[in-house]
């Protein structure tokens, strides 16, 4: 019980981070704290004084700061409605033209919640501001300098406002947000891989297992705590194996993992297990890179829909694709993850290049194959990946499929003459 709580209050930390309101919320207490602090100093000793000194820091009238705050908290809700208003449009668009998995991406995006934010926060102090301010007949006792601050704090907004269209007006565009899927997916294949076969852990040859772990409920399996779970094997003395690979779907009660150990497994023994692995559904870049070959293989597609009909978007997910894969071609994943001693204790499976190629370029070609924009780029794609190949399997699979580009191109020639 203790384990499935443990983990659940890791997963409902990890939706909170990722959340968009996580930022927004974090800074609206920020400018609340802030109100606070600048009140206190407006009404202490400190405060006054600077106010009777200087007479352009200080408002007589408790009413004119009082219109002042009220107007401010009303204009920056308008414009947040604004702003966020195109956002939704935007990411519609994204879902309608594009794939409903880069939504995702774009919704963490971190300046977006900034900017929300900061919109809030200014909406928060001017309210709270506004509860404080009472009728009085000396200039001293109305917060001037918690006004004045949030005059400051509504030009900041104004320009933020107007970045902030130039940010959504190069956010809209298919390459940007290409781009932004191909530079998540290249972290993510740094991370995972090695940059050559010897360097990069292989899995031991023959695994004895011993028990099988079964599914605890039906999702994706996304991973695990990689440094907790290599711990726990170590301190049992087992060797665990995993029998999918990452992002793969597997229903309650299948055998996902199978462990080599000496003694029976106990049932708390296996909550400790679970604890240490997610299932849970989405597609996040940050834990699988082949996400993103599917994402840009997805943008494809729909790019080449009839519904769409936009052969430039398709080519540029090809291009992201090829030179993911070229990546791919020289670098290894790491299969065995060793405790300190260099004992392989958890072992997982990750996809080939054959199988990331067959998954993501082959579907591309199936469906855009009569576009002879496609055809052309997908075969200067093939002859660049040729030359990078240095795994003869590997080679063979791009030689295949060079070759069923290069005929239909000749084909199509051959019937235009």
């Amino acid at each position: 019980m203790k384990a499935r709580f443990t983990k659940w209050i890791r997963q409902f930390y990890g939706s909170l981070v990722n959340s968009i309101a996580f930022y927004p919320a974090i800074i609206a207490c920020c400018f609340l704290i802030l109100s606070y602090v600048l009140l206190y100093i407006d009404f202490s000793p400190l405060g006054k004084a600077i106010k009777s000194r200087l007479d352009f820091v200080s408002l007589r009238d408790a009413s004119t700061a009082r219109s002042i705050a009220a107007t401010i908290a009303a204009g920056i809700l308008s414009l947040t409605v604004f702003s966020f208003s195109m956002v939704m449009i935007l990411l519609n668009q994204a879902a309608s033209n594009m794939s409903n998995r880069v939504l995702d991406s774009m919704i963490e995006n971190r300046f977006q919640q900034w900017v929300l934010g900061f919109y809030i926060g200014t909406i928060v102090y001017a309210l709270f501001l506004l509860s404080t301010i009472r009728d009085t007949d000396t200039g001293i006792h109305v917060p001037a300098l918690s006004v004045y601050l949030l005059i400051l704090l509504t030009i900041l907004d104004i320009f933020l406002f107007i970045y902030f269209l130039h940010y959504i007006t190069q956010s809209v565009k298919y390459e940007t947000i290409i781009r932004r899927i191909y530079v998540k997916t290249m972290a993510g294949l740094k991370q995972q891989c090695r940059e050559n076969e010897d360097s990069a852990p292989a899995a031991p040859a023959h695994f004895n297992s011993s028990h099988t772990l079964r599914a605890p409920e039906s999702g994706y399996f996304q991973g695990f705590n990689r440094k907790g779970l290599v711990q726990l094997c170590r301190e049992q003395n087992w060797e665990l194996r995993f029998c999918y690979h990452m992002g793969s779907f597997v229903m309650k009660g299948v055998a996902f993992a199978e462990i080599n150990a000496a003694h029976k497994i106990s049932q708390e023994q296996q909550e400790q297990l679970y604890t240490l692995m997610e299932f849970h559904n989405g597609e996040p870049l940050d834990k699988n890179a082949f996400y993103g070959f599917k994402q840009l293989m997805e943008v494809a597609l729909k790019a080449l829909s009839p519904g769409i009909n936009d052969s430039g978007t398709a080519v540029l997910s090809l291009h992201a694709l090829a030179d993911l894969l070229a990546f791919r071609l020289n670098h290894y994943p790491v299969l065995a993850f060793r405790d300190s001693e260099g004992i392989p204790r958890v072992i997982i499976c990750e996809l080939s290049f054959e199988e990331i190629f067959k998954r993501t370029v082959l579907p591309v070609w199936d469906y855009g194959k009569e576009d002879r924009t496609l055809r052309w780029e997908m075969q200067k794609a093939l002859r660049q990946l040729q030359g990078q190949s240095a795994s003869e399997a590997d080679a063979a699979v791009i030689n295949h499929m060079l070759r069923k580009v290069e005929k239909a191109i000749a084909e199509s020639e051959d019937e235009d003459l």
